[in-house]
Order: C-alpha cells, then structure tokens, then sequence
C-alpha cells in the first residue's frame, strides 16, 4: 500500500474502502442475503438495494475518473469484519433467526457506508472537488434511505418474532 502523505491520499485511500465494500456488496453479499432470507418484504428491499449498489460502484468509479485515477479498491478491514462477525453468527444460530441475524447485518453495514460517505463528502467538499460531492451525496442519500427501511423491517421482524414466542 502507498504512503497516505497528504488530504488527497487519504481520500483516494478512503474512497479505495468504500469502492471496496460496495464491489463486495454487489459482487458477493447481497445475492447471498437475497437467496437466504425469506421474509418477502426484506428479500425485495435487498434487490432493490443492489441495483442500487451497483450505482454506488459506478459513482465511486467516477469519482476516481473525475480526479484522473484509476479505480482501485483497497481491502477495507471494517467491512471484513463485519461480514466476518455476520458469518460466524450464522454458523453459530437457528434457521429460524436468519432474517433477524440479516436485518442486524444489513443496518450495522448501511451505518458504516453512511458514515464511510459522510467522511468522503467532507474531504471532497474541503478539497473543492464539487462533482465529486454530487456523486458521492447521491450515494449517502440512498444508504440513509436504506439503513430507515432496514429499521422498519427489523421492527417488525422482532415484533413478531417476540409474539411468536408469547
């Protein structure tokens, strides 16, 4: 990995991450989530959340294009151990928990990319790379309305998960 000497290298280390995550969520994670959860409303929220990822993957992209660099995804430690946590959960859980373990997975990563891109925007903001704030508010405002629709399905999730038990 390169020295991180000055605000630019930082950034485009930062951005490597999240480009990182976002390949791994389109690439890996979510069609995994899709095909493993059964509740309907979740599994729709889930595909419509990777068409989405995909577009932060093309965002991000040109954010790097915008600033003459080639993308380059940097191996984010964050994410890998919040896929590695999830993994071991599972491993570790009932059958009938795997929407509940999903639901937690799902709202502790759309936290990490908000503020993953809430750290971006300020850098590009302070750097004065406008277009790249654009693309990058652009992705933000959809993880924050992502994490608000994980929040109401994991409410009700646990809501009748706590009734079943009644």
């Amino acid at each position: 990995m390169p020295e991180i000497n000055n605000p630019r290298d930082l950034f485009l280390h930062e951005l490597g991450d999240i480009l990182y995550v976002e390949r791994q969520l389109a690439d890996e994670v979510l069609p995994k989530l899709i095909s493993e959860v059964r509740d309907e409303e979740f599994t729709t929220a889930l595909k419509d959340h990777l068409d989405q990822t995909r577009g932060h993957v093309a965002n991000v992209e040109a954010v790097f294009e915008q600033l003459g660099e080639e993308p380059k995804s940097e191996p984010c430690l964050g994410f890998q151990g919040l896929k590695s946590e999830h993994d071991k959960l599972l491993q570790e859980s009932n059958r009938e928990l795997v929407d509940s373990i999903d639901l937690g997975a799902a709202a502790r990563t759309e936290n990490y990319e908000i503020a993953a891109y809430e750290g971006l925007r300020r850098m590009a903001k302070a750097m004065g790379e406008d277009k790249a704030v654009d693309l990058l508010d652009r992705n933000l405002k959809e993880e924050k309305e992502a994490l608000r629709l994980v929040e109401k399905i994991a409410t009700r999730v646990s809501n009748e998960s706590a009734q079943a038990l009644a």
